[in-house]
């Protein structure tokens, strides 16, 4: 296509402004302004004024002594700068060594921490947590815009602001402005630059911040180009009018144990108590004091309902508790999950086997019924029935019941139940927990199912 082509296409899906700002950062040098001590002024793209009052959409206080903050994509640096002015200790992330941001940090005397690296190589073991996090003016550049956000809400720990690009209704011709879609662009569609891969609608970018595992996601403002959301990582104060639920249990959602992996995109299911109906608007689970928005609630039967949620990002591994929230109610009791938790099978071991009906030692009689118990010593508090798996001659075993912690015998109790009839006659049951066998029995299988 000629360049006259590509201008007309431009102008028609409504990008022209970015090639004039584009020109303008090309004539000033600086794409940010900036006001050092010493009176001297630098002029970007963007004027000082402009700069405040995009930050100033944000509930981010004046005082950020004792706070951590990240900008991500700082580029020439200038909110960086002023989170530290505000008293914030300052981490500056940019995919590329930008000269500018070298020499008004120089010039300031500043103490930002200032590191390349792609947006991908954030994670907490690398750069840590943070009070608050700025994403602006980044979303829309990556390639993997869900994930991006995935990665700012396991950053923070409270606020993440993120403003991006939305695109306008004249954009969207013929659409309900309320559809969450995302348009995406091959090459240099969008404003002749090839580093702006997507385009969400306002529904969408909402959407996507919610998915990503925040808590409260709230509108603040629509500008001529973009938007600018607060994305919270905990639920509001409780306002104590609606009665607690009462919470029965929570369990990894596919398989039904107590573990969970953070790096994973996993999902949790709470089970609880509460009169009346209620919603995904209504219900409220947390994991470590973090809130998550609910993919589904679904009434089990009277007053028990079932909460599926992202597991939302922790702040460490181990055992963490898990609760409920209703409308504005204070939080329910907890139960406890597993995150990032080792499983240590070094001492479980395999004590002894019975038919689960007769409790004859070493039998299984199928006339009887399917099940059989065993007794596992040494188990970790966090083995459960995903981890531990057994099979009788060779036929692989459901587990249906394991015993909780704690219990006052040698063991805890395992069931595990055939899914098809077995040949009678001597048969190994092998019960691996993790990746390690703990033992072999041999069973004398009796009868027909």
């Amino acid at each position: 296509m000629s360049l006259r082509g590509r201008l007309v296409l431009m102008a028609a899906s409504g990008f022209e402004y970015i090639q004039k700002w584009h020109a303008v950062r090309l004539e000033k040098g600086f794409w940010h302004s900036f006001e050092l001590p010493n009176g001297t002024r630098i002029e970007g793209a963007n004027s000082v004024e402009s700069q405040r009052r995009r930050l100033g959409q944000f509930p981010i206080p004046e005082d950020l002594r004792g706070k951590r903050v990240l900008d991500i994509g700082c580029w020439d640096g200038w909110y960086s700068f002023e989170m530290e002015r505000r008293g914030a200790q300052v981490v500056a992330v940019d995919c590329w060594e930008n000269p500018r941001f070298r020499q008004v940090h120089a010039a300031l005397q500043s103490q930002v921490d200032y590191r390349i690296l792609d947006m991908y190589e954030l994670t907490p073991e690398r750069v840590g947590l943070f009070d608050i996090v700025l994403f602006m003016g980044v979303l829309y550049h990556l390639k993997h815009p869900l994930l991006a956000l995935e990665r700012v809400c396991a950053l923070s720990t409270d606020l993440a602001v993120v403003e991006s690009f939305i695109l306008r209704p004249e954009q969207l011709p013929g659409m309900d402005g309320r559809r969450a879609i995302l348009e995406f662009y091959e090459t240099s569609e969008m404003g002749g630059q090839t580093d702006n891969w997507f385009g969400p609608s306002l529904p969408a970018l909402l959407g996507m911040c919610r998915v990503a595992g925040f808590a409260r996601v709230e509108l603040c403002a629509v500008l001529d180009y973009g938007a600018c959301v607060m994305c919270f990582r905990r639920w509001e104060k409780p306002g104590g009018t609606t009665q607690a639920p009462r919470l029965e249990t929570a369990l990894h959602a596919v398989n039904g144990g107590v573990n969970f992996r953070s790096g994973m995109d996993e999902y949790a299911a709470i089970w609880f108590h509460a009169a009346g109906a209620v919603g995904t608007e209504e219900v409220k689970p947390e994991v470590a004091g973090y809130g998550v928005r609910p993919i589904s609630v679904t009434n089990m039967g009277e007053d028990v309902w079932q909460v599926n949620f992202k597991l939302p990002p922790v702040d460490r591994a181990g055992w963490q508790e898990a609760r409920v929230r209703l409308r504005d109610s204070e939080p329910s009791n907890a139960t406890l999950i597993a995150v990032d938790l080792p499983l240590d099978v070094s001492q479980a071991r395999l004590c002894s086997v019975c038919d689960a009906a007769t409790w004859k030692a070493g039998e299984l009689d199928q006339g009887k019924g399917a099940a059989v118990s065993f007794w596992l010593e040494g188990l970790p508090e966090n083995a459960d029935l995903n981890n531990i798996r057994a099979t009788l001659g060779g036929q692989r075993l459901r587990t249906m019941y394991l015993e909780p912690a704690g219990g006052k015998g040698p063991g805890r109790q395992v069931n595990v139940c055939l899914m098809e009839e077995l040949t009678p006659g001597s048969n190994g049951l092998v019960v691996t927990v993790g990746e390690r066998v703990v033992g072999e029995i041999i069973v004398e299988v009796k009868g027909q199912l």
